[in-house]
């Protein structure tokens, strides 16, 4: 049966329930019987009242207030503490805008609000980050020593602003260091789990034995803690006691710890990369500031 014979079957005659059933498409059912629809009456009865037509909507959006900051934000960029650490001051009832204590967690402060923060009023500084690549003899201990003077004295002249050094270093390690105010920043770094890379080249007293520099690579457990060790290998076209090393810690002091476990004498540990930051143009003692994209690698870390 073609299709138009079939449709012409479909709306001529009812569905007989004695067929037998087969592959053809079965006819619809019959739709239940309706009354005739009603027609709305038209006019043109010029009495009639007409509607107004809606106005136009508004689609355009409302700008942004791209001035107002949060609170935790402008404690954080004041310098005092973390965005996190600003919160639970925040919750404590230390913080007071324009003298109206704030505890609403998100509150945003608009231009010329007066912030008072457990008691002092803030002052937001402008966010500096400033590379060192830092001599011997000088060290991130506030503590005063005859031996030795603090860092901050080598980028002093940088900034103004209440700089600190992210990580510790003491006075044998060189290398690169980085000086900020951003505490969000300092915080982010100075976590155990923090996974960026830094590269060492370390010297010791003797030639490392190559089934130590291979017992270095699968890991070292210090203290009862299983370090990895991304890389270790000799110093191309230098003496067996020249080793570069690769890790993600965070503390310098473990570099020294993993060759003293294996009955080495270091001499010295000379950071040469951190975070992707190299000593590129950077000589001993000099520092310079980050550049836009090096502070973007940092925070995306």
């Amino acid at each position: 049966m073609n299709k138009k014979e079939g449709n012409n079957k479909k709306t001529s005659s009812r569905p007989n329930s004695s067929r037998p059933s087969s592959n053809k498409p079965k006819p619809a059912m019959a739709k239940r019987a309706q009354g005739p629809k009603k027609v709305k009456p038209t006019t043109t009865d010029a009495s009639a009242p007409k509607r107004a037509p809606k106005p136009a909507s508004n689609n355009t959006p409302k700008p942004l207030k791209s001035d107002d900051i949060r609170l935790n934000k402008y404690i954080s960029n004041s310098g005092v503490c973390s965005r996190r650490d600003a919160d639970i001051y925040i919750q404590s009832g230390n913080v007071k805008v324009n003298g109206q204590v704030i505890t609403e967690m998100g509150y945003k402060v608009k231009p010329g609000d007066e912030v008072n923060f457990d008691g002092s009023v803030l002052t937001p500084e402008r966010k500096e980050y400033i590379l060192l690549n830092k001599p011997k003899n000088f060290t991130t201990s506030n503590e005063d020593n005859d031996d030795y003077r603090n860092v901050l004295e080598l980028v002093r002249a940088a900034t103004k602003a209440k700089i600190q050094p992210i990580g510790r270093m003491d006075k044998n390690t060189t290398g690169l260091l980085v000086f900020t105010n951003d505490t969000d920043m300092i915080r982010k770094f100075s976590l155990p789990n923090q996974k960026s890379p830094k590269i060492y080249q370390v010297s010791l007293d003797k030639n490392l034995k190559f089934e130590d520099l291979e017992k270095i690579s699968n890991g070292v457990t210090l203290d009862g803690h299983k370090l990895y060790v991304d890389e270790i290998s000799y110093i191309e076209s230098e003496p067996k006691t020249e080793i570069g090393l690769k890790l993600r810690t965070p503390n310098v002091k473990v570099v020294r710890a993993i060759f003293e476990s294996f009955k080495y004498d270091v001499i010295k540990i000379d950071r040469v990369a951190f975070a992707g930051l190299t000593k590129k143009n950077l000589p001993r003692g000099n520092w310079r500031f980050l550049t836009e994209q090096e502070i973007i690698n940092l925070k995306n870390v």
